[in-house]
């Protein structure tokens, strides 16, 4: 991600949106996967995928989510579209619940909502031509009446992700990963969605192709007016393209803020340790690391207290009892830590 990363192209590009309308609410948001053993089917107990989420995101931002592998942020992607069902608690989009929405209702509501999965080499269909996937959702939610408005539409969609028009024809092998996953923004574009879920969506891809996708990912926001949910590993990938990031630890969210104030004012011990492990390209520059002892929990039966306690160095008697509540450092920041570093 060397391409642009400098602090005159971050003030052009990642254009801090007017709108201050919230789009998305995620209230007390839980799902857990039974876990079922013996010749009957019982249920022996629980996987805490996602346990008591709350977020907001507003109309024309992006919400970068970090944290370690199995934590939950791909549940909660799919979660907030509905791939799977959440156990309790609310998702309201653009006004609308819709955990209470059925199939016919959810088909609908899909429309303004998609997703971008991780791997461009598994969500296409090998025996589709990129024609038919383009055309597919425009077919499905009849938004293209005639066979010239659907082309027509189909050229458009190529022209955002600035690919040529002899692609129809032709299938996902004869492609790279950058221009599959190019396929895949393409589709998820083609039935003018609010809200996108770009689920690892560049994590796949060889560094110099991922700058090309997330530069294109920023463009289309500005032009398209888009609401992104970005989920990552990258951290520095995260900071370039997020206004709001959110750090979640074994299904919880236990940071938010602006990105330039987590990145600069971490509070929660763990966002500390996350951004201490951000590689710097300059052998002169000293920079503590924090390592982390032991392993995650298990979700299935997570700590009391605190889930970070086990391996957080600045635990006490409090953090292994009582779970912390939620403390506002600012408007915008919030965190859930019995001793924060404070500014």
């Amino acid at each position: 991600m060397e391409v642009k990363r400098n602090e005159t192209y971050l003030e052009s590009q990642k254009v801090i949106p007017d709108i201050t309308e919230t789009l998305l609410e995620i209230r007390n948001l839980t799902k857990y996967f039974p876990i079922k053993k013996g010749i009957f089917n019982q249920e022996a107990g629980s996987v805490r995928a996602l346990d008591d989420v709350s977020l907001r995101i507003k109309k024309g931002e992006t919400l970068g989510l970090v944290g370690e592998s199995g934590c939950g942020k791909s549940t909660l992607g799919k979660t907030l579209l509905r791939l799977i069902e959440p156990s309790a608690g609310q998702i309201i989009f653009d006004g609308v619940d819709i955990t209470q929405l059925n199939a016919k209702g959810m088909r609908a509501m899909r429309q303004k909502m998609q997703i971008i999965f991780q791997d461009p080499y598994a969500a296409l269909n090998p025996r589709m031509s990129i024609k038919d996937m383009l055309t597919e959702p425009l077919k499905i939610h009849n938004l293209c009446t005639t066979a010239e408005e659907r082309s027509r539409r189909v050229h458009e969609l190529l022209t955002y992700v600035q690919l040529p028009k002899n692609v129809l024809s032709k299938y996902p092998h004869e492609f790279s990963g950058g221009q599959r996953q190019r396929i895949c923004i393409a589709r998820a574009l083609a039935v003018k969605p609010e809200f996108i879920v770009c689920d690892e969506s560049v994590s796949a891809l060889d560094v110099s192709i991922q700058a090309q996708v997330i530069n294109l990912l920023m463009d289309l926001q500005q032009e398209l007016g888009l609401t992104y949910l970005f989920i990552a590993h990258d951290l520095k990938v995260v900071e370039f393209i997020s206004h709001q990031v959110a750090v979640m630890y074994l299904g919880r969210i236990v940071e938010q803020a602006s990105a330039q104030d987590i990145y600069q004012h971490p509070q929660h011990p763990y966002t500390q340790a996350l951004l201490s492990a951000i590689p710097i390209p300059d052998p002169t520059y000293k920079k503590e690391r924090i390592i982390l002892q032991g392993d995650v929990p298990s979700p299935i039966t997570p700590p009391a207290g605190c889930h970070f306690h086990p391996r957080c160095w600045k635990c006490t008697t409090l953090c292994q009892e009582q779970y912390p509540e939620v403390t506002h450092l600012d408007e915008s920041h919030w965190f859930r830590c019995h001793h924060p570093l404070r500014k």
